[in-house]
């Protein structure tokens, strides 16, 4: 009955109601349980839903609040009813002790499924409870009963020989898994009630304090709540419940696995966590307390990353690196701890783990993938940066740091690897190794040697290391040495390939050509680098390019061509060097294979200049092909062979030019200089080739131009001879050294290697210094056309052999049993013993289809015979 529509009542009947409805004790309750007026809501709905009247029938709206006429007569018995009006608390306390009950329940026929439901239940009750004041006691006796009874269960299943069935075990098994850490919030009260069940029962109710009002965050899981207050205090940090949090060294342990637990969960705050971690390490005691939550602290950071084309940020990344560098000072500095992989993790929150002096404790974890983790995300961030501006420079000035945390693990992990009884593997040295060397191992010797310098001054006199000791190695070139052996006795696989390429590449940028060259053909990795992974082909591509250019620098021309012929003669150098993602014309590549290769691309300042390989590269090839064309063009019948075909289709592009204009980049510059060779004018060659702005790039330029000229005289020289000489008879050794500019002795010096390699059909007179020419059998016009029409057919024979073998290589094993090819089985007596020798001695074998009804006609029987 509602106090609104109260029929013929006065005023102070009216105000009695009031009274006998609400309660002062329930007004303050009605009060303080406000803020949970949202969640309140659908229970108040409910109840109001299922108001009835005396004959049971539902009414809605006002006519719930009115009286019938037919009640009035009850109107009496109604009003000496007792009215009672619940508060929220109220209702949900009675939920929470029917809850105990059905547990109590479940115990007594040892349904653990039950329990394990109804304890999840009452745990979801018991969160509003706390939120709105203290404890209920009923819930601290549950659990702790709850807790005593699994205990029991167990001990007498390890006893008994009858086994649970599925559902009671999984429920059990639930139960035990949560119970543990749920009873840990609760201890104290726990151990209270142990101590005294009645009197702690019967103790009086705690005053509760009234929660200031504040506005409700936005629950985020696995994040510790934060709130504001709306005083003039600033704001706080609160947990469940709202109570403010408090950081002290004996709460560290349980924010680190509240935060441990909710890493890779949707929508976790990482920053706050960072925060609250940054909060905890100020207040860390102990060594151990520092040492955990910088391991979380660093991990967390490195969360803020995880998307593939996202890098961390240089803030974020100095962050790291300086509590990375402040971990391993305090593992310097307290050698009874050991951060280790095989570890076990310490699980009890609330003590820390006592620490025997003289024993190593172990704490899960691993330095060198923290390590290789910064020096991946330097790299990433690298790749992103456009290298032409400011920013660039400036990043790049973090690798110094990061190169001293490398050099300072190596020797934290040199120590742990002594102690035989950590069981230190040790691939993880052989990894921080590699990562050392692969800084070292592209840079000039004089930045290496300030590199090292800068690093061991960083690192306290007491630290040195047994692979590279502090006194020891001196200079780059030792460095690499030692650390490349190292690898080479302890490593195997992919680790000491990459090794021994990257002391390639070193031996190749210092110039050190035979060396370098003698250690890539003694490896016989050309041989099996295609079963590597793609980063490790990179540095195989890499490493060629560089012995070709130290090969080119040594004045060896064709050996620099032939190694370069692979990666530039492709057309593919940015692909093949990772300097750069092609764009493919009529090939379709995947979004997925761009974003793989965009990975793999190499920070900028470790790139190989494209435009000086394509100049070294085309000089190569220029020097080697204009006397081979000469050659072939006044022999014709010398086969024709080609050395670079990139090359010659250049030039045969060049060449159909109406009109050329000055050399405006450097293929043009080689360009025109073949041209001016080709028609003996090496002097105007040498002048475009020196023209190239692109030689002051390399060490030592004016060598550089001093050897081309050389390498041009003299391939000018061969053109000459190759060109001219079925026009003399004889040829002065003295006019060619004048023409040429070259002496007396290098004349006959190269005359001679072209006669002893059956290029010059001439003889050399000492006595006179004098080239006499012999004069061959010149082939008539008819004859060259012949041979060059042979040559055609026998293409033709090799064409058609080919097809015959893929068309034919389902019925090979009939052709064996038929008598082979060519005639050559039981079956000769035919008379043609062309394909198939069973077509002959009267076989019925139905003809093969395909390439074998062709045997290339009369032009091919005349071939063969």
């Amino acid at each position: 009955m509602s106090r609104f529509f109260h029929g013929d009542s006065s005023s102070e009947s009216s105000s009695s109601d009031e009274e006998e409805l609400y309660s002062e004790e329930e007004v303050e309750e009605k009060v303080a349980s406000d803020e949970d007026e949202d969640e309140e809501e659908e229970d108040d709905e409910d109840e109001d839903s299922s108001s009835e009247d005396e004959d049971g029938a539902k009414k809605s709206g006002a006519n719930r609040f009115m009286r019938d006429a037919d009640s009035e007569s009850e109107e009496s018995s109604d009003e000496d009813r007792a009215k009672i009006v619940k508060s929220a608390k109220d209702k949900r306390l009675e939920e929470l002790e029917a809850t105990v009950k059905a547990i109590e329940n479940g115990q007594k026929i040892n349904d653990w499924g039950v329990i394990s439901a109804e304890f999840d239940k009452l745990n979801r009750q018991v969160v509003k409870l706390v939120q709105a004041g203290n404890t209920p006691k009923a819930y601290i006796r549950a659990i702790a009963e709850l807790e005593d009874f699994m205990n029991e269960t167990i001990a007498k299943q390890k006893v008994s020989t009858r086994k649970m069935n599925a559902t009671n075990a999984r429920g059990l098994n639930a139960v035990k898994q949560r119970i543990k850490k749920n009873n840990k919030d609760f201890q104290k009260d726990i151990d209270a009630y142990k101590a005294d069940k009645d009197g702690f029962m019967e103790s009086e109710e705690e005053e509760e304090v009234p929660v200031p009002k504040t506005k409700k965050p936005k629950t985020v899981p696995g994040a510790l709540d934060v709130a504001f207050d709306d005083d003039d205090a600033g704001f706080s940090t609160v947990g469940k419940g709202g109570r403010t949090l408090q950081f002290t060294p004996e709460s560290i342990l349980k924010h680190l696995r509240t935060i441990m637990e909710s890493r890779g969960k949707k929508n976790t705050d990482r920053t706050e966590q960072i925060k609250i971690m940054e909060k905890l390490y100020e207040v860390a005691t102990t060594p151990y307390q520092r040492v955990r939550v910088l391991l979380t602290l660093i991990s967390t950071r490195f969360d803020l990353s995880t998307g593939v084309q996202t890098f961390m940020s240089q803030e974020q990344w100095k962050a790291a690196e300086q509590e990375f560098c402040n971990l391993l000072k305090v593992l310097e500095s307290n050698r009874e701890l050991v951060v280790i992989e095989n570890a076990e993790e310490w699980e009890d929150d609330d003590k820390p783990p006592t620490i025997v002096e003289g024993e190593k404790f172990k704490i899960p974890g691993s330095i060198v993938s923290y390590v290789e983790r910064l020096d991946d995300e330097l790299t990433r961030s690298l790749q992103h940066i456009d290298p032409h501006t400011a920013e660039y420079i400036d990043r790049l000035s973090d690798e110094g740091a990061l190169y001293n945390n490398i050099v300072r693990t190596l020797l934290y992990t040199e120590s742990l690897k002594k102690d035989e009884s950590l069981q230190v593997p040790q691939d993880s040295l052989n990894r921080i190794v590699m990562r050392r060397l692969e800084h070292v191992y592209f840079k000039p010797a004089a930045v290496v040697k300030i590199l090292e310098e800068n690093c061991w001054k960083s690192i306290p006199t007491s630290l040195d290391s047994a692979i590279t000791p502090r006194s020891e190695v001196q200079d780059a070139t030792a460095l690499v040495n030692v650390l490349c052996n190292y690898l080479f006795i302890n490593s195997e696989g992919i680790i000491r390939a990459r090794a021994m390429l990257c002391q390639i590449y070193f031996l190749a940028l210092h110039d050190n050509y035979y060396k370098a060259r003698d250690m890539m053909l003694m490896s016989h990795l050309q041989e099996t680098i295609n079963a590597f992974d793609v980063h490790s082909q990179i540095l195989f591509n890499r490493t060629l390019v560089q012995v070709g250019l130290c090969a080119f620098r040594a004045g060896l021309v064709y050996e620099a061509q032939t190694t370069l012929q692979e990666i530039c003669g492709s057309g593919r150098q940015k692909e093949l060097l990772a300097q750069g993602v092609m764009i493919q014309r009529y090939n379709q590549v995947s979004p997925e294979q761009e974003r793989l290769e965009r990975q793999r691309q190499l920070p900028f300042h470790m790139h190989i200049n494209l435009e000086l390989l394509e100049c070294v590269y085309l000089t190569c090839s220029m020097l080697l092909e204009i006397p081979l064309l000469a050659q072939t063009g006044s022999s014709p019948d010398i086969k024709k062979r080609v050395i670079s075909k990139t090359y010659r289709r250049m030039l045969e592009y060049h060449e159909r030019q109406i009109f050329t204009g000055p050399p405006e980049n450097t293929r043009d510059h080689v360009m025109q200089a073949s041209k001016a060779l080709a028609a003996g004018e090496w002097k105007k060659a040498t002048e475009f080739i020196h023209s190239i702005k692109i030689w002051e790039l390399m060490a030592k330029p004016d060598s550089i131009k001093a050897m081309l000229s050389e390498q041009i005289q003299e391939e000018g020289l061969r053109t000459y001879l190759f060109t001219y000489a079925p026009y003399y008879d004889t040829l002065s050794v003295a006019t060619l050294s004048s023409m040429f500019e070259l002496t007396d002795r290098k004349v006959a010096a190269i005359v001679s290697k072209m006669i002893s390699h059956e290029e010059l059909q001439a003889a050399l007179d000492q006595v006179n210094s004098s080239i006499i020419f012999r004069k061959g059998v010149e082939l008539s016009r008819l004859q060259s056309l012949a041979l060059t029409l042979s040559d055609k057919a026998s293409g033709l024979i090799e064409s058609n052999e080919r097809t015959l073998e893929t068309r034919t290589q389902g019925t090979a094993n009939a052709f064996e049993r038929q008598g082979g090819r060519g005639g050559r089985g039981g079956n000769r007596g035919g008379q043609r013993g062309g394909r198939g020798g069973g077509r002959g001695g009267g076989s019925n074998a139905p003809r093969q289809a395909g390439g074998t009804q062709f045997t290339g006609g009369a032009l091919g029987a005349a071939v063969r015979a």
